[in-house]
């Protein structure tokens, strides 16, 4: 009885928030590697790009499998089948203990909801229906990290930037199809649709087939979507000047001449087939910076109308043994030029194998050649550039990574 009387007086006296919240997960990952990279600009000079060999660390984020990161979730059942949820995600680089996603302490993700049998509803910082749908059936997020994704990653399908002030619905699974919808508050006072995201996504499998899609239509892009800093809004400017920094165009050739664009629209589409240790995927995206010339960013080339870029890759992995994984991919991207002029073709091979120590720690190496032509977005020859790395001095780059991931 004494016994009894002592546990409850103990329950009684703690908060109600931790009872509530004995559920919580703390989890994480953290990847780092070395990179040999045959060709990175180091500066510019009158007589033209230099540059040379590099070996570095590189995070994971800007060059591995997974961005490192730790975070929160949690749930707790409110009865009759509803529960709420949250989640907090912190990015940060491996290498130097920094916070990446432009410092924000919760950069990845930060949301809440509820969900039933029906769905879930959350609100908050989310990854987006092109993230949640056709990311998947690419080699980047399979096997091949940042430096396999698409060309500065355009369409976002590996999830380089994440949608702020957002209310999202996903489906519950039936029968084998999820859809979602999400949309993004702008709230500029007067002006509904400025800085207004919005998207939708399905997805079905049945089988060894699968198919998914997404779609994403953003308005004011440089100041809603693009930048180093998370909460990027109309004061920023040049933001589509840049990968890793909100100061330096060059470090992304591919797109950061749009920065113009009233309107930037992704969509993409993708299935995949899976028989026995094997599988294939192949995917095509389509986005386009709309309307150019607005104020939404600079314009020194005076461009207007719109900048198409469409993109195929075909991939397939193969898992040799319950340890061992390995992959291929080729991706063909084409950017038709703004106003008549220009035009862009980016071609990549990629090659990975991941080896797992245990079911928390691989060791893992990515091998990656891009070839580029044509006039990029700056109006300057195309210099190949894999995504997350230093654009090289030349048409051509190849970058060979060996690195090592541990989940928590």
């Amino acid at each position: 009885m004494k016994k009894s009387m002592l546990r409850l007086a103990v329950l009684t006296a703690l908060p109600t928030a931790a009872i509530a919240q004995s559920n919580v997960t703390l989890y994480g990952i953290i990847d780092s590697g070395l990179n040999y990279t045959n060709n990175v600009q180091s500066a510019r000079t009158p007589s033209g790009l230099v540059g040379g060999r590099q070996f570095a660390m590189i995070e994971g984020g800007s060059a591995g499998l997974q961005g490192s990161r730790w975070g929160l979730r949690g749930a707790e059942d409110l009865g009759g089948g509803l529960k709420a949820l949250f989640v907090l995600e912190s990015g940060f680089y491996s290498n130097n203990g920094a916070l990446n996603q432009g410092g924000a302490e919760f950069g990845r993700q930060a949301y809440v909801g509820m969900t039933h049998s029906v769905g879930t509803v959350t609100i908050g910082r989310q990854y987006d229906p092109v993230v949640d749908f056709f990311g998947p059936f690419l080699a980047a997020p399979q096997w091949g990290g940042y430096m396999a994704s698409h060309p500065s990653d355009l369409d976002n399908a590996l999830n380089s930037r994440r949608i702020n002030n957002s209310i999202k619905f996903r489906s519950a699974n039936y029968h084998g199809l999820t859809v979602e919808a999400m949309m993004n508050l702008g709230g500029t006072a007067g002006s509904f649709s400025n800085n207004w995201i919005w998207g939708a996504g399905a997805g079905y499998t049945a089988g060894p087939f699968s198919v998914g899609a997404g779609y994403l239509n953003i308005r004011n892009p440089n100041t809603s979507f693009f930048g180093a800093n998370p909460n990027a809004g109309p004061t920023t400017t040049n933001n589509l000047g840049s990968f890793g920094s909100a100061t330096a165009p060059e470090s992304n050739p591919v797109f950061a001449g749009y920065a113009s664009a009233h309107k930037l629209e992704i969509a993409g589409v993708a299935a995949g087939l899976a028989f026995g240790a094997a599988n294939v995927n192949i995917a095509y995206s389509n986005t386009r910076f709309e309307d150019m010339g607005s104020a939404s960013g600079p314009n020194t080339l005076g461009y207007r109308g719109t900048a198409a870029f469409n993109n195929v890759e075909v991939n397939g992995k193969y898992q040799f043994s319950p340890a061992l994984v390995g992959g291929l991919a080729y991706d063909y991207t084409r950017n038709g030029g703004a106003g008549g002029r220009g035009g862009t073709n980016y071609n990549l091979f990629s090659a990975g194998l991941d080896y797992f120590l245990s079911k928390r720690t691989d060791v893992y190496t990515v091998a990656v050649f891009e070839k580029a032509s044509g006039t990029d977005s700056l109006g300057q020859n195309a210099v190949a550039q894999i995504t997350g790395l230093t654009p090289s001095t030349t048409s051509k780059q190849a970058s060979l990574r060996v690195g090592m991931r541990h989940k928590f």
